[in-house]
């Protein structure tokens, strides 16, 4: 094949469509900057601003959203400063429920997505459509029926009185378990979808050889393929991981007051006219700010990996 039919080594684009690239990527910036960056500015520059007395904002910069989330100063200002851990316990509430409803989706949504990946071809959509249906209905239906149904008085535990199995209703409304029961609920196809991508990609013979070897069903598990399905893993845990940690929805309707979450911290502030808007930018700017960190904690770790391992085959 001639030089000219045949793409670079280093995978650039050449002939026509070298001086079209720019070009090509200009709908796409435009709207990553028009839908992404603009809001996420428009927040920055609204959490260094003045609340206004009615809702909104003046324009006045300071740093008062930013100090009303990390420090008490007392009801005027004079008193001595103490921490605020009133915030800053509802961020790590966040946190601890976002990593707890990723760890369940991940056992839940691992032998899921390997069962539907190991089915036959000709039934793995039929697997699929199953797992996506209910989520074809809007979010906030599904978790008033998810509310329906853990009630006091809902079907499961008129199913479990009827039964025998329990002498007085299980009072799971407004609790963490009914806002991780929510959480759950919302993004456990979050998981399923990019397990199964991956586990569909396995090569399996690499658990047949290993059978071959006496290795046990265990070793061939954490030895071969959760490594090799590791991409899916990851990219699972944080579709789950960052919509979790801002969700508003579940801890409002599951959850009640006492379970507050920073999601629904920030959509507090914005409702209605007696909001605090600067401060509702602040702790959605700090929410941001921890959510890259760790996205950039991982997008090190792993380039780091994959330098050891190219200097390994050398």
């Amino acid at each position: 094949m001639s030089a000219s039919s045949s793409h670079p080594a280093s995978g650039k684009p050449h002939g026509v469509f070298a001086g079209l690239r720019n070009w090509l990527l200009l709908p796409s910036w435009s709207i990553i900057c028009i839908f992404v960056l603009a809001p996420i500015a428009i927040m920055l520059v609204y959490s260094f601003l003045t609340k206004e007395f009615r809702g909104g904002v003046i324009w006045e910069f300071t740093f008062a959203a930013y100090d009303q989330f990390f420090l008490n100063r007392g009801l005027f200002g004079d008193e001595p400063v103490k921490i605020e851990w009133t915030y800053i316990n509802i961020f790590w509430r966040s946190i601890w429920q976002a990593l707890l409803a990723t760890v369940i989706c991940l056992l839940i949504g691992f032998p899921t997505a390997y069962y539907i990946a190991t089915r036959p071809a000709s039934t793995r959509t039929i697997w699929l459509f199953m797992v996506t249906v209910p989520y074809w209905v809007n979010l906030l239906i599904r978790t008033v029926s998810m509310k329906f149904l853990i009630r006091d008085n809902g079907p499961i535990n008129e199913w479990l009185l009827a039964l025998d199995m329990i002498n007085e209703p299980i009072h799971l409304i407004n609790t963490p378990i009914a806002v991780q029961l929510g959480l759950f609920y919302s993004y456990l196809p979050f998981m399923v979808l990019p397990l199964y991508a991956s586990i569909e990609r396995y090569d399996h013979s690499l658990s047949e050889a290993a059978a071959d070897l006496y290795a046990s069903k265990w070793f061939t598990l954490w030895h071969i393929i959760v490594p090799s399905v590791k991409p899916g893993i990851v990219a699972g845990c944080i579709l789950v991981f960052i919509p979790s940690l801002g969700a508003f929805l579940a801890p409002d309707l599951l959850g009640g007051a006492k379970n507050f979450m920073i999601g629904s911290l920030i959509e507090e502030q914005f409702k209605g006219t007696a909001g605090n808007w600067p401060f509702g930018a602040a702790a959605s700017m700090i929410l941001l700010s921890a959510v890259l960190l760790v996205l950039m904690w991982y997008a090190r770790s792993t380039s780091r990996a994959r330098t050891k391992r190219g200097r390994g085959s050398e």
